[in-house]
């Protein structure tokens, strides 16, 4: 057999035990929806990539057309992960966004370390990631909230928007 000329390398996570990985997406569903990505997308990631438990954070294009951007973070933990999509500015961007998506679609998936997965679809039309192949329901109840859905109810925090603020009409207003 010939010797390999591939430099191959793997990494030790040993330090990380309670890593997250977190896949986020927005597409742009109809061409006013260019304006929705252009400007609310860049508030999506921390704004000084420093964010208490952000260990990494990419940016890519899943498609041109439709424009579909992506986002991937590793966080130390899932409390850091939860505290910072609470913090500003992405409390009030997870808000506006959950009032009126603006021609565009949001979703995320999210992979825990020590076992754990879960994802949101928020106004994607076409199946995607673990929807492609699962069976969907509505995100309501226990499925509400992401660190219920990963199993870990005693992580959450209070929520950008309650249940009841989203579907109760006039509630929140």
């Amino acid at each position: 057999m010939k010797p390999s000329r591939v430099h191959r390398e793997t990494v030790d996570l040993s330090s990380y035990p309670d890593l997250v990985v977190v896949y986020l997406g927005m597409r742009v569903n109809r061409l006013y929806g260019l304006r929705t990505l252009i400007a609310r997308g860049p508030r999506i990631k921390p704004s000084d990539e420093k964010a208490d438990g952000l260990l990494a954070h990419e940016t890519f294009v899943w498609s041109l057309f439709p424009m579909h951007l992506g986002l991937r973070q590793y966080w130390r933990d899932l409390p850091a992960l939860l505290a910072w999509a609470r913090s500003e500015p992405h409390r009030v961007w997870w808000r506006d966004f959950l009032r009126d998506s603006g021609g565009t679609g949001f979703w995320h998936e999210t992979y825990l370390l020590r076992g754990g997965m879960e994802a949101v679809y928020d106004d994607v039309p076409q199946r995607r990631g673990f929807a492609s192949f699962a069976p969907v329901q509505p995100a309501r109840g226990a499925m509400f909230g992401s660190a219920a859905r990963v199993g870990r109810p005693e992580d959450d925090l209070a929520p950008v928007v309650t249940e009841d603020d989203l579907y109760t009409p006039g509630a929140g207003s």
